[in-house]
């Protein structure tokens, strides 16, 4: 199966479990591989056809800024059943990275999860 991804888009949102992560709001990226069939948009160049990116990436964008979590585990799932069932994917990975949340991991801290059925 073919796959549509995103990588690094970065939200700012009030995410943490600790009284000072409530006050301010920072930033997370998100890495998505979503399964899509290329092959009816290819044949007749139909962005229709396409799972188009900027908007599964404006959705995202609008979502989890405005969201008030307190476990990345819990936005990663709530995101990954939004991709699912807005955008119609049947398979979507993804990776939330939290930057600075522990100082001494410079690449960031974060989960990836997979959800919904991969096609062959």
């Amino acid at each position: 199966m073919d796959q549509v991804f995103i990588r690094g888009l970065e939200v700012e949102t009030v995410i943490g479990v600790y009284d000072w992560e409530r006050t301010i709001r920072q930033r997370l990226l998100f890495d998505l591989d979503m399964a899509w069939d290329i092959r009816a948009a290819a044949a007749d160049d139909d962005l229709n056809q396409a799972l188009d990116y900027a908007a599964v990436s404006q959705r995202l964008l609008d979502y989890v800024s405005s969201t008030d979590f307190e476990l990345i585990e819990t936005l990663a799932e709530r995101v990954a059943a939004l991709v699912l069932d807005e955008f119609n994917v049947p398979w979507v990975r993804l990776t939330v990275t939290k930057p600075g949340a522990v100082k001494e991991a410079g690449g960031g801290v974060g989960v990836i999860i997979e959800r919904g059925q991969r096609p062959a």
